[in-house]
């Protein structure tokens, strides 16, 4: 019940009871509502303030709950590319090398992903973008590995079912049946030239035979030069084998095979002689992978024994004067 309010009345000399009109009832009543209004707008706005709403609490949950799963994900991706790092160190060093194919370099298998800021759209994440940006990064890294890998895995697919092919075409038995291995005269490496008689480096294996004695094809092939030259390697021939292998014949005194032709190991390519620059009858042999000139001697590994291998192996060591 409303207080009653009196005030004292000087003419009358007694109290009498304050009567509010209608409008001064009305302002202050409306005072009243906008005062408590405001007071309870403040109160609401302090509580969302200090403390977080439901709805509030439940997203931040779900915030850290994903953050938790991003980590684990990134986590997985780490694990992922460690397992691939390790199959592609196989691939090159392993599987690859088995079949004479060359590592992937690693500016191709580490390539970046092209595209101008291909990941602005997750930036809308704000604050946990660079989390959800890391991830994306990886993702798209590792899905560019493993294509790359499946690719390799492809090829070397491929190159095993060459296998006997290859093994049919790479140089592996001496030009020259020589069983007297005594009768290499010079190997690989800097020797005395015997007409300008100075040191120059000699890259391939000089052997010595009677002029007219077989020359045989080390592998299987096909006859890339043929060529009857007065000077430098005399009458020569050089066979393309295929998987970046070519040999080469020097000094021959007659060539039996035509540009071309299509030659399998042991077959006669040639007869040996003193042709071109040369100071006595000898086989001059060249082996090349790749385009780069390698020892032969480590290619005459199915025609000799283990001993006769080491044997050649050391007279080829012998520093001596080659005859071309």
């Amino acid at each position: 019940m409303a207080k009653v309010k009196y005030q004292y009345n000087e003419n009358t000399l007694s109290y009498e009871k304050i009567r509010k009109s209608f409008w001064k009832r009305l302002a202050q009543a409306s005072w009243y509502i906008t005062a408590s209004l405001i007071s309870g707008a403040a109160i609401y706005f302090l509580f969302n303030i200090v403390y977080d709403s439901p709805q509030e609490r439940q997203l931040a949950n779900e915030k850290e709950e994903l953050i938790v799963q991003y980590n684990l994900m990134n986590k997985r991706l780490d694990q992922m590319t460690t397992i691939l790092a390790d199959l592609e160190n196989r691939d090159d060093n392993i599987y690859r090398s088995i079949f004479e194919a060359e590592p992937i370099p690693d500016n191709i298998r580490k390539a970046g992903i092209g595209g101008i800021n291909r990941y602005k759209n997750l930036e809308r994440f704000k604050d946990d973008s660079e989390i959800v940006i890391e991830t994306s990064k990886k993702l798209d890294r590792l899905a560019k590995q493993l294509y790359i890998q499946s690719k390799s895995f492809d090829e070397v697919i491929k190159l095993a079912k060459q296998k006997e092919d290859m093994l049919a075409s790479i140089p592996a038995v001496q030009p020259i049946s020589n069983k007297d291995l005594k009768r290499m005269s010079s190997g690989f490496g800097k020797r005395v030239h015997p007409i300008y008689k100075t040191v120059r480096f000699h890259w391939g294996n000089d052997f010595t035979a009677p002029v007219g004695t077989d020359i045989y094809s080390t592998g299987k092939g096909k006859i890339l030069v043929a060529e009857e030259s007065r000077s430098g390697y005399g009458y020569h021939v050089i066979v393309d084998h295929g998987y970046g292998y070519q040999t080469l014949y020097a000094h021959m005194s007659k060539i039996l095979v035509k540009k071309g032709q299509e030659i399998n190991r042991g077959e006669i390519l040639g007869l040996v002689g003193n042709t071109g620059l040369s100071s006595a009858p000898h086989l001059h042999y060249e082996v090349l992978k790749n385009g780069t000139k390698v020892n032969p001697v480590n290619f005459y590994f199915n025609d000799l024994s283990p001993e006769e291998y080491d044997l050649m192996i050391q007279l080829s060591l012998q520093e001596n004067q080659s005859f071309d």
